[in-house]
C-alpha cells in the first residue's frame, strides 16, 4: 500500500512516499481504508525531532494520528455490520497511509448528514474543543478568549463559546484569520501580531480582562494572554505552536485565583476521548458546529502540508487526501 514516511528527523523533506505491506486486522481490530488523515501541528514538530521525551518515535515512521474512511475488513469477533461502514479513529501507528488498523473499540462512526472529510477533521479538534469547553464550565455573558482562533481547533472554540452565550474575543494572526473569527462568532477580533493586542483585548472588556482563556500558541503570546486574563479566570494553556507551552507563573495564578491547567486538560482517557468524538461528530451533523477545511494534499504531498504549516499559511484544518 502507499504510505510516507518520515526517515529522519528533520525539515519537511525528510517525509518521502514509500510502499508498506497491506495490514491484516487481528482479534478485535478492524481495517480502515483511508481516505482522509488529519494533519496536526504536532506531526510537524515531532517530525523535526521536538518532544522525544513525550513521544519517542524512531524513524523511519509513519506520522499521523488520525484516520477518516470506511471500514474494509475486519478481525476475529468483529461484529460483521462494521464492514462498509464510515469511522474515523485515532491510531499508534500513523495516519499517513491508504490502510490502517485500529481496534474496533477505537472506531467511531460518522452519522448521516456528515461528510467523511468532516469527520476527519474533527477527530482530533472536535473532542478537543468539546473537552475544553467542558471542563471550562463557560458560563453567559462571560468573556472568553480564544488565542489561535484561525486554527482547526480554535474555530470550534469560538463557536463552542459563542453557543454557551460567551461574548468570544478571537485572536490570531493576519485578516483572513479574523474575518473568519468574526464569522463564526467572535464578537471581537485581534491580531496579536500588533504590539497594542493586549491593550485592546482589555479595552473590550472594560479593563477586566477575560474569564476564560483558551491558549492554543504558548510562548510569549501565550503568557500575554495570562497576564491579562480577569482575576478568578479559567486558562487553558494547551498549545504549542510557538514552540513551547506558555511559561504560567504558578505563584502568580494563585495569587490572582486563576486557574491553569496545562496539555493534560487536552489529553482523555479512551472512553472520555470516544464520547467526545462523538458528540462532536453529532454535533456537526446536526449544522450546530462547523469545521473548517482550509486546505487538502494528495497523500505524496504530505511534506507540502507540513511546509504550509509550519508557514502559518493555513486556516482551520489541513487534511491530506489519500
Amino acid at each position: 500500500m502507499r504510505a510516507v514516511q518520515a526517515m529522519e528527523f528533520g525539515p519537511p523533506e525528510v517525509l518521502v512516499p514509500a510502499a508498506l505491506p497491506d495490514p491484516i486486522a487481528g482479534p478485535g481490530q478492524v481495517v480502515v481504508g483511508v481516505e482522509f488523515a488529519p494533519v496536526l501541528f504536532l506531526d510537524t514538530q515531532i517530525r523535526a525531532g521536538w518532544g522525544r521525551d513525550w513521544f519517542p518515535v524512531t524513524p523511519p515512521y509513519t506520522p499521523g494520528a488520525g484516520v477518516g474512511g470506511a471500514i474494509i475488513s475486519l478481525g476475529e469477533g468483529v461484529d460483521p455490520d462494521w464492514v462498509g461502514r464510515r469511522v474515523v479513529a485515532s491510531t499508534t501507528e500513523g495516519g499517513y497511509l491508504e490502510r490502517a488498523v485500529v481496534e474496533v473499540d477505537q472506531v467511531v462512526a460518522v452519522p448521516e448528514g456528515l461528510g467523511t472529510a468532516e469527520a476527519a477533521a474533527l477527530l482530533h479538534d472536535g473532542r478537543t474543543a468539546m473537552g475544553l469547553v467542558e471542563v471550562a464550565g463557560i458560563r453567559p455573558g462571560e468573556w472568553v478568549l480564544v488565542v489561535g482562533a484561525g486554527g482547526g481547533l480554535g474555530v470550534l472554540l469560538v463557536q463552542l463559546a459563542e453557543a454557551a452565550g460567551a461574548r468570544v474575543i478571537g485572536a490570531a494572526r493576519g485578516k483572513q484569520k479574523l474575518d473568519l473569527a468574526r464569522e463564526l462568532g467572535a464578537c471581537v477580533v485581534v491580531d496579536y501580531s500588533q504590539s497594542d493586542w493586549p491593550q485592546q483585548v482589555l479595552a473590550a472588556t472594560s479593563g477586566t480582562g477575560p474569564d476564560v482563556v483558551f491558549d492554543g500558541v504558548g510562548g510569549q503570546i501565550g503568557q500575554v494572554a495570562f497576564e491579562i486574563a480577569a482575576r478568578g479566570a479559567r486558562f487553558s494553556a494547551h498549545g504549542a505552536p510557538s514552540g513551547g507551552f506558555a511559561p504560567i507563573d504558578r505563584q502568580e495564578a494563585e495569587r490572582r485565583g486563576v486557574t491553569v491547567r496545562g496539555i493534560e486538560g487536552a489529553q482523555f482517557a479512551p472512553a472520555d476521548a470516544t464520547r467526545l468524538t462523538e458528540r462532536a461528530l453529532l454535533e456537526a451533523a446536526a449544522a450546530r458546529i462547523r469545521p473548517i477545511i482550509g486546505q487538502r494534499f494528495a497523500l505524496e504531498r504530505a511534506a507540502d502540508a507540513h511546509r504550509a504549516i509550519e508557514a502559518r499559511d493555513v486556516i482551520g484544518k489541513t487534511l491530506l487526501e489519500i
